[in-house]
């Protein structure tokens, strides 16, 4: 299994569009073959982060996962919205 933690900062003023298109990549994300988990966190000490953590049963699913519409369509967004870091896990 493959486990994402991706922490997202948003731009001043643009952390409910944000967080609108981390939701609709959540419940897109969430369908898709080799989906063990999908959510997004929102922090409860700063008002603008959230954090997606995926769990995902494979590198393929991951990698087909980052190749989907969906993903590049939400993620272009969410870069131009703020900014990301992700940390990788494989178990």
């Amino acid at each position: 299994m493959v486990r994402i933690n991706c922490f997202f900062q948003a731009n001043e003023g643009q952390y409910d569009a944000a967080l609108q298109a981390a939701l609709a990549l959540t419940a897109a994300s969430q369908k898709q073959e080799g989906c063990v988990s999908y959510d997004v966190f929102e922090s409860g000490t700063r008002s603008d982060v959230f954090m997606f953590c995926e769990t995902w049963t494979n590198a393929e699913t991951l990698e087909a996962h980052a190749a989907s519409e969906e993903f590049k369509t939400y993620v272009a967004q969410l870069q131009s919205l703020g900014q990301m870091k992700i940390e990788k896990f494989d178990f």
